[in-house]
């Protein structure tokens, strides 16, 4: 496994404007970006019935994993399992591959087929729910403008307009969501081995540190 650095920060809608016009001439958009340069992120996050990923998350636990599946602009032709993994500061991710129909064998709570699907991934996810009881928790949507710079592998990601809603209408693009409170939005960097100071001056925040701030977190306060 391959880990990354990541930083994130809440901005202001000030921030966001002046970091887009700074990375737009330094970096590259994302190919996978609409014309206006953004895209959708619907995720499905799983967790157990100790809340045991929120509560890492909230308590800044040094090591932890969580799951999810995603899926982009109400596409269900492209589905993807996560795993995303932080330890000692960097992280990284796992992915697998979904069809609709795993989607909804899943979510129906029809597992079994998983720990024979020779799919590393997949496996891992039963074992979870098997042993720990993990379950589809709530959905986490937003939306996301992306920036890429190749030295350093940088990803350099603003997101808005997060909504959370019940993971029963997570496979149905119009499903009902709502706003998180506080409608913020999120500045993140991703890097391999080193950041350009290019980079680091495109983003940089005088007035604002580095953040803890969690999606899944925000999303989780409604239940």
């Amino acid at each position: 496994m391959e880990y990354r650095h990541e930083v994130k920060h809440l901005i202001t809608r000030a921030d966001a404007q002046a970091i887009r016009n700074n990375m737009t001439a330094v970096a590259s958009p994302d190919p996978h970006a609409g014309p206006d340069g953004s895209y959708t992120i619907r995720s499905l996050y799983f967790d157990d019935y100790r809340n045991t990923a929120l509560w890492e998350k909230l308590d800044g636990v040094n090591q932890r994993r969580k799951f999810r599946i995603r899926y982009y602009n109400g596409d269900l032709s492209y589905i993807m399992l996560e795993c995303k993994i932080k330890r000692d500061g960097v992280g990284c991710k796992l992915q697998e591959r979904l069809t609709q129909e795993e989607l909804k064998r899943i979510m129906d709570g029809d597992i079994a087929w998983m720990a024979t699907s020779g799919r590393p991934l997949l496996v891992d996810l039963y074992v979870e729910m098997k042993t720990r009881g993990l379950r589809p928790r709530c959905v986490v949507e937003y939306m996301r403008i992306p920036y890429v710079y190749g030295p350093g592998n940088v990803r350099v990601t603003i997101d808005w307009n997060i909504r959370t809603g019940p993971a029963a209408q997570f496979a149905d693009p119009d499903g009902l969501t709502y706003p998180v409170e506080g409608n913020p939005m999120l500045l993140e960097v991703k890097w391999d081995e080193y950041l350009p100071n290019i980079i680091r001056r495109a983003t940089a925040l005088r007035s604002r540190g580095q953040g803890a701030f969690s999606k899944y977190a925000a999303c989780r306060v409604y239940g």
